[in-house]
């Protein structure tokens, strides 16, 4: 070829290859005009038209025991609806550019692949509602799909299938720590328990997902997408022991049936921290169903119930002589079974005896209710009262859980003449199981009250731990009266009349039994019915654990010798569970119950 003729070729290129450019350069700007410098204005073109939205919905947090075991989890479900009238079939691109059409009986077989249907059921619900109602553009699919299956159908990229989503709460230990953890609502509303309480913590915020939709094909236009992400719910960690704590579901519940109670409790709190291991319940909740437990057992009894302590807060008034210096452990009173005061009051004994001089230690030992009456009379009602409310009678929930009481007492000047004494044996005056629980643990910390503790901390999605606010330790009596009642007490439970029955091997523990009345409509007792508590703390050396138990109504052993089975079995286990080195079996000092 001649250069003339090369010159013309290559100049002919050229000019094809300019032509070329030119019109793809204005396909570009055109695109750009669109998509970029006016996509406000064509989205607002079609936003009036075809406007979806869906709303992204964050994952409730979890409630995990103190070793990380999970409590209560959320799942997303999804009810899965179709369109009808946009069922077609779609022109599908593949990775290699080529186009292909995808017929409905594919994406059906799909669907059906994804959601564990029959393809033919799918392709009935479809055609049947076109045939019945031909302009509806909705039937339901499916129901209650997981997030996974979800996030396939949202993969196939149809136009004409819709989600509902369902948020579910899940308790995968069943009834464990149940009446603790509390339930929501079918609207995922917290209505009781850890859940209601550590909402703030728990609570996920939903976000939203805006697009548009093309007007003839109904398929989502690329790029039109705005999304408000959705954040998670935090992480709150109690300082249950999941399984102490479902041992002591059990136990309770077998001692709670062996004595033909109404209902029981068992709460365990670590003396140094005032963390509160366990804290079950008979009967009991499964938050899975809540609606198969009767109402008045939804909450915690634990929490919820109030009730006279009776003879577990004679070591309190006890604590108040040793404090004031007005008595020692060996101080006496002489005391019959029975007496009237001279106020005119009447008192008596649970049992049979004749007058005999007790001392301030065996006045527990024998839980004489007269001789407490007049080692009380040592201190004026007002130096009683402050007392009482130093170890928390009437000073408001030590917890701050849902549905905590309070307990209650009157102030001094409307105390009547059968008052006066009844404080002094823990009547007159109501508690609630974590008040009375404190008190002793004040007692086994050497006179310092560490706040009782069910919630360790609350971590953020993005892993920022908030521990539980607590109060500062106090102390509420000297480490000596502290001391000399933690022997008293450990004379108590080696001497009483039940100390063959709540004795640990290996261990010497301190304790102390309550036989409370229970409160008649219109005023009085209810005859020959009780409320029985037993609470202490071990190793009596050395306390690391109290642990508290009350039945409501026993009728088998109607006297708080009903809780003993069970507070043997309670305090041998968490020793056990918690390798608590074994120490002294019994007291050091063996004090005198009679002078």
């Amino acid at each position: 070829m001649n250069p003339i003729a090369k010159r013309s070729s290559r100049r002919r290129t050229m000019v094809a290859a300019a032509i070329v450019l030119t019109v793809l350069g204005g396909f570009v700007v055109r695109l750009i005009d669109i998509q970029v410098v006016h996509a406000e204005e064509h989205r607002a073109d079609s936003v009036d038209q075809r406007a979806g939205y869906e709303k992204l919905f964050g994952t409730r947090g979890t409630i995990v025991d103190e070793n990380g075991v999970v409590l209560a989890s959320s799942t997303m479900r999804y009810d899965v609806n179709i369109d009808p009238t946009l069922v077609a079939d779609i022109e599908r691109t593949a990775e290699d550019g080529s186009e292909h059409l995808q017929t409905w009986d594919e994406q059906a077989a799909l669907i059906a692949q994804i959601v564990g249907m029959d393809v033919e059921e799918i392709k009935r619900i479809v055609a049947d509602k076109k045939a019945n109602e031909p302009e509806s553009q909705w039937a339901e699919l499916t129901r209650g799909v997981s997030t996974a299956q979800y996030q396939a159908l949202r993969e196939l990229e149809v136009p004409y299938l819709t989600y509902d989503p369902r948020p579910s709460r899940s308790y995968p230990n069943g009834a464990v720590g149940g009446n603790l953890l509390g339930f929501e609502s079918n609207d995922g509303e917290a209505l009781a328990g850890v859940e209601r309480w550590q909402n703030d913590c728990l609570e996920a915020k939903d976000g939203e997902e805006t697009y548009q939709i093309g007007r003839t094909d109904g398929i989502r236009i690329p790029g039109s997408e705005q999304v408000t992400p959705a954040t998670d719910g935090g992480q709150v960690q109690l300082t249950i022991d999941s399984d102490l704590q479902w041992y002591m579901e059990q136990m309770i519940a077998e001692e709670t049936q062996n004595q033909k109670a109404i209902s029981g409790t068992v709460y365990i709190q670590e003396v140094k921290t005032g963390k509160i291991r366990a804290a079950a319940q008979y009967p009991a909740m499964d938050p899975n169903d809540v609606a198969g437990t009767d109402p008045a057992y939804r909450g915690s009894l634990v929490f919820g119930t109030t009730f006279e302590p009776g003879s577990t807060f004679k070591a309190i008034t006890a604590a108040s002589l040793l404090e004031e210096g007005v008595a020692n452990p060996l101080s006496t009173v002489t005391a019959k079974d029975w007496e009237e005061f001279p106020n005119g009051a009447r008192l008596g004994d649970s049992h049979p005896h004749p007058e005999q001089t007790y001392t301030l230690a065996g006045a527990l030992i024998d839980s004489s209710n007269v001789a407490l009456s007049k080692f009380g009379e040592m201190l004026p009602e007002q130096k009683r009262y402050e007392w009482l409310q130093k170890f928390g009678i009437g000073g408001g929930a030590v917890v701050g859980f849902p549905g905590e009481q309070n307990g209650w007492i009157a102030p001094p000047a409307e105390w009547d003449n059968q008052q006066h004494y009844a404080t002094t044996f823990g009547q007159a005056f109501t508690a609630t199981i974590p008040q009375v629980a404190s008190a002793y643990q004040t007692i086994a910390n050497d006179g310092v009250r560490v706040a009782p503790q069910l919630v360790e901390s609350c971590t953020t999605p993005d892993g920022e731990v908030t521990a539980a606010e607590t109060a500062e330790p106090e102390r509420v009596i000297s480490e000596g009266t502290a001391q000399q009642l933690q022997l008293m007490l450990e004379n108590v439970a080696f001497q009483s009349s039940v100390a063959e029955q709540i004795k640990v091997p290996g261990y010497s523990i301190a304790t102390k039994t309550g036989t409370a009345q229970k409160p008649a409509e219109g005023g009085g007792y209810k005859p020959g019915v009780y409320f029985t508590s037993m609470v202490g703390f071990a190793p009596a050396d050395d306390p690391q654990y109290v642990v508290m138990i009350t039945l409501d109504e026993p009728k088998r052993v109607t006297s708080s010798a009903a809780t003993a089975p069970a507070m043997q079995k309670a305090m041998a286990y968490v020793l056990q569970s918690y390798r608590v080195p074994p120490g002294r079996t019994e007291p050091e000092t063996k004090l005198p119950m009679l002078k």
